[in-house]
């Protein structure tokens, strides 16, 4: 197994376009998330170019945080794109027990198999058919109490969910990871767990993806200790982890990389 470093070199070095179909509070953010850790990001929402842009694209988001109708036909053709090209692509279920239209849209969204499903422990519950207690967009549950959501869903799509939490839970199914990388001010931040899906996106890109996704977790957790070390609160945060991530090394990454394999 590669370590985390080598997934950061790797992916800098490829520097991957990654179309970004995600909500309106996320989109400046994200973009310079995706810049400062090394790749090339592409906010592409409009129907009418969506499929062709991501037979451009390495790989592809999809975040339904302010999907509508349009938007949600946009995201089913590009991800249709990415999953007959057989390229990475990422969905985030914000809220999906929140409304029908939400959870419609994401049953159509898992058909077309995402390579990683990314939410926290009740999006995961909910996409997973198995309840889940959140307020809005927000987590009710732990992550150990979606931690088996997560498994039967990973097998259901094929592919790796990560739970987002205090320790992220990363499984493909059979095999599992924890990453206990980050720091608590990220929680302060509305558009963190939105930024990382492009990260995760970047690294998956000609890498095996249950541990791309689990060296992007820990690169960005890790970029979030750095920036927290020194931030005064969630206003100085952004700029402190966009420069934490610009400036993290492969050393820098192995060293602090707190990743364990789960028995």
């Amino acid at each position: 197994m590669q370590t985390p470093g080598h997934h950061l070199s790797a992916m800098r070095t490829a520097a991957p376009l990654v179309h970004n179909i995600t909500n309106f509070v996320a989109m400046n953010v994200q973009a310079n998330v995706l810049l400062a850790v090394g790749a090339s990001p592409a906010m592409v929402h409009a129907r009418e170019e969506v499929a062709e842009f991501a037979g451009l694209a390495q790989a592809l988001t999809v975040n339904i945080g302010t999907a509508d109708a349009a938007w949600a036909a946009g995201m089913e053709e590009a991800a249709g794109v990415m999953d007959r090209a057989g390229r990475p692509w990422v969905f985030d279920p914000v809220g999906v027990g929140a409304t029908r239209f939400r959870q419609d849209l994401s049953a159509r969204l898992l058909e077309l198999r995402p390579t990683v499903v990314r939410g926290n422990a009740s999006e995961i519950l909910a996409l997973a058919g198995l309840g889940g207690a959140a307020r809005g967009v927000d987590a009710g549950d732990a992550v150990a109490e979606a931690e088996e959501a997560a498994r039967l869903l990973a097998r259901r799509t094929g592919g790796v969910v990560a739970v987002s939490g205090p320790v992220d839970f990363v499984t493909d199914g059979a095999r599992a990871l924890r990453v206990a990388n980050g720091h608590p001010m990220m929680a302060k931040i509305t558009v963190m767990g939105c930024s990382l899906n492009g990260v995760i996106a970047a690294f998956c890109v000609g890498q095996p993806v249950l541990e791309a996704t689990a060296a992007a977790l820990s690169a960005y957790g890790l970029a979030g200790e750095l920036a927290g070390a020194q931030a005064a609160g969630p206003g100085s945060f952004v700029p402190a982890f966009l420069d934490a991530l610009h400036a993290l090394t492969p050393g820098a990454l192995d060293a602090g990389a707190r990743i364990e394999a789960v028995a």
